[in-house]
């Protein structure tokens, strides 16, 4: 038979029993769905993680203090922050200070539900150093930074039920009011500005009782002097005790969540492997239940005259168009959520063309294998047998 009789005889074996090849397919294109949907998900978060490296950079280093010999907590010294910025290489210098104070929306909140809100002195280059950008209103500059204002990040707001801002916002910090000025969006990398009430450091100084001592150092740099800077950044920071220092690199953070994540998809995949393994002995169910109910038409087709191969081509073809309409199907509802999920995430959507074809291609290897057998059966009824079966 020619390719399109092959593929004619195979599509009117599938007409015949609509319901239970809609079933038998359904199971493959769940598997399908599920590896597309996973690595598609996977992919795009990769990208968006990317796009966030790319637009923020690599070269943002940090300096904190660590411990001191004793297992105590080191501090640094006042003038860290001018010193990190002399290193030649640095672009830009800037810092934040713990200030042991609570922040609450009203004057009437109890004192213990603090919301896990962090009140930090912060310098003004702060947000042009991170890559920060404001959700809403503006960030301190010279004049607000000397007076009780403040900039909240995006989970300091949410905490608060502050969802917008006017210029009569305030919140009570350190037994006064502080008017809010600004909120920020979602830092990414510096997740630990999103849940802190920042204040201006000579504000913080006059009326929280700051000590001036900066908590976290953020250090720019130039792209091709980060190893560089970063060896030498303890030691300029804190020359007394640079062992008391310690620096990373936030987006090194970032790149261990997204191996993190590969774990995790490798799991998903497993899983979505298993599916498709249930959805091809579906596959083979339906050819060997196909084979039994037209033991007739195989004897009579052989009795007029076709021969095994033919017969065994015509199973086959049924299981793989079985097998490809699932796939298929798959891949579409595949890419169709991971596009859902990307758009609400607000990432680009990215499906790799390997795993689309893959998963066609594990789809009609596993229709074969699941075929092979009830074709061979089909194919070795003698004539006389599967008439008299009829």
């Amino acid at each position: 038979m020619s390719t399109r009789d092959v593929v004619r005889v195979g599509a009117s074996g599938l007409r015949a029993r609509p319901l239970r090849v809609f079933l038998s397919a359904l199971g493959i294109a769940i598997g399908i769905a599920a590896m597309i949907g996973v690595v598609g998900i996977s992919t795009s978060s990769h990208a968006e993680l990317q796009r966030t490296l790319d637009r923020l950079g690599t070269n943002l280093l940090t300096a904190a203090p660590g411990q001191t010999f004793t297992g105590g907590e080191a501090k640094l010294p006042e003038r860290a922050i001018g010193m990190a910025g002399r290193i030649a290489p640095v672009e830009s210098a800037t810092g934040t200070g713990q200030v042991q104070a609570h922040v609450y929306r009203n004057d009437r909140i109890p004192a213990a539900e603090t919301g896990s809100i962090n009140v930090k002195a912060a310098h003004l280059k702060l947000l042009e150093t991170v890559g920060g950008s404001l959700a809403q209103g503006d960030w301190l500059n010279s004049a607000t930074a000397k007076y009780p204002a403040l900039v909240l990040g995006s989970a300091a707001a949410d905490r608060l039920g502050i969802g917008s801002i006017s210029p009569d916002t305030r919140v009570w910090l350190g037994g006064q009011w502080f008017t809010v000025v600004g909120i920020l969006d979602d830092a990414a990398l510096t997740p630990e500005l999103n849940d802190s009430a920042l204040v201006g450091w000579d504000a913080a100084k006059r009326f929280l009782g700051f000590d001036g001592s900066p908590t976290t150092i953020y250090v720019r740099t130039a792209e091709d002097a980060v190893s560089a800077v970063r060896d030498v950044l303890a030691a300029t920071v804190n020359p007394e005790t640079p062992t008391e220092v310690a620096v990373s690199r936030p987006s090194d953070a970032l790149a261990a969540r997204s191996a993190t994540d590969k774990a995790f998809t490798g799991l998903m995949l497993g899983l979505g492997g298993v599916a498709l393994l249930v959805g091809g002995v579906g596959i083979a169910n339906t050819m060997v239940i196909s084979v039994l109910e037209r033991r007739g038409k195989i004897g009579l087709r052989r009795a007029l005259g076709a021969r095994r191969s033919n017969i065994r081509t015509q199973f086959l073809a049924e299981s793989q168009l079985l097998a490809g309409l699932g796939g298929v199907a798959g891949v579409v509802i595949g890419v169709a959520v991971t596009t859902a999920y990307a758009a609400s995430q607000g990432w680009p959507t990215v499906v790799p063309a390997w795993a689309m074809v893959g998963g066609l291609v594990a789809t009609l290897a596993i229709g074969a294998l699941a075929g092979l057998y009830p074709a061979v059966r089909a194919s070795r009824l003698p004539p006389t047998e599967a008439l008299s079966g009829a």
